[in-house]
């Protein structure tokens, strides 16, 4: 190379280096303004006693907001920070899609399969030979929700999944599988069932060891009826087990899932949630091909679902891609999303009713950059 064309070399090459210099000094800008401006909702939210748990939103797995309020436990005055554990309602289905997804990649299940292929035993046997796992993973097997009189009256013993089986196993379909979306919690006791079944473990031992654990999701787990958990939010409610409201605020405890389980119940962090979303967006869970199979929208669903996947919602709102999944009852406010293009992950955990978290739920997809 001549000097001539040396000298051009370098001035060409330091015109790169200070074009690539600005582009990430205003793109870390356009962060530094996004994390702010989501910074000073969180605590607007906090300063009138909107919050009552804990947010948590970061970019490429590095947080860029957070914030935590309200009382964990009013009983002993423990306040909610961002360590504190709370009650996940649906999330927990994400685990059990992943649970079974790893099975397939090993070869030991395909998703059409029916359910007779892998519980021969089970009593229905319209359910066990006429659904699949594809439509128990999608909601459109026909089932219904265990959450029913029976549910109330022994609740106390559902600390298996077999104990919940006798709730609903013998239920007639409400319609052909496959048909169409009915929500159904159900349907993923029953995937818990197989998990069982075909890994020799109990389903939570199974998600301890092989989501939990590689995904350093140490503060994840499910109620120990009888054992105290440390860190964790108590749910304060004004709805009754049917979602009715009253007047009166009192604890959930006697309303919710006693421990927890393939259809939600468990509990978490909004770091933990955070690490999770790492976990797959890294491969950690499953391979690039059953992540993308599980978070891929394969049904219509109603409402602001838009498109179920296999234990998760995936939807585009206002130019934005969203995957995730919700989780609410009494005293329970859950919400988790991805934005996969964007590397953006958003976790509200909140131990209240459901309605508190959608005003953070809409700023949040308000205010993150559609690009």
């Amino acid at each position: 190379m001549n000097y001539r064309a040396a000298a051009i070399f370098c001035v060409f090459a330091t015109l790169g280096l200070i074009a690539r210099s600005s582009a990430q000094s205003n793109n870390e800008t356009s962060e530094s303004k996004i994390g702010k401006e989501l910074q000073a909702y969180f605590d607007s939210l906090a300063a009138e006693n909107r919050l009552s748990g804990a947010i948590l939103v970061a970019k490429n797995g590095t947080p860029i907001a957070s914030k935590a309020a309200g009382l964990a436990n009013r009983a002993t005055g423990t306040s909610n920070t961002l360590e504190t554990k709370f009650n996940l309602g649906s999330l927990n289905k994400m685990f059990t899609a992943v649970a079974i997804a790893q099975l397939a990649q090993k070869g030991r299940l395909k998703f059409d399969d029916t359910i007779s292929k892998h519980l021969p035993d089970c009593p229905n046997k319209e359910i066990a030979e006429k659904v699949t796992i594809h439509q128990l993973l999608t909601h459109t097997s026909g089932m219904g929700s265990y959450t029913n009189d029976n549910f109330a009256a022994r609740r106390s013993q559902l600390t298996t999944v077999a104990a919940h089986l006798p709730l609903f196993v013998n239920e007639p379909l409400s319609f052909a599988p496959g048909e169409k979306f009915q929500y159904s919690n159900s349907g993923f006791m029953l995937l818990g069932a197989i998990i069982e079944k075909l890994s020799g473990e109990s389903y939570y031992d199974y998600v301890r060891e092989n989501i939990f654990q590689p995904a350093g999701m140490n503060s994840t787990g499910f109620y120990e009826p009888g054992k105290e958990t440390p860190a964790l939010a108590i749910g304060y409610t004004k709805m009754d087990a049917s979602g009715a409201r009253g007047e009166v605020e009192k604890e959930n405890t006697d309303l919710r899932e006693i421990r927890g389980g393939p259809a939600g119940g468990g509990y978490s962090t909004v770091g933990d949630l955070l690490k999770f979303h790492l976990a797959l967006r890294e491969h950690k869970l499953l391979d690039d091909e059953h992540t993308k199979l599980v978070t891929t929208g394969k049904v219509e669903a109603p409402g602001p679902i838009g498109k179920y996947a296999y234990g998760f919602g995936d939807k585009i709102f206002a130019g934005k891609h969203i995957v995730g999944h919700n989780g609410g009852f009494p005293g329970i406010a859950a919400n988790f999303e991805m934005y996969p293009e964007l590397g953006y992950t958003a976790v509200i955990l909140m131990n209240s009713d459901p309605p508190m978290m959608m005003p953070a739920i809409m700023k949040i997809r308000e205010l993150l950059p559609a690009g």
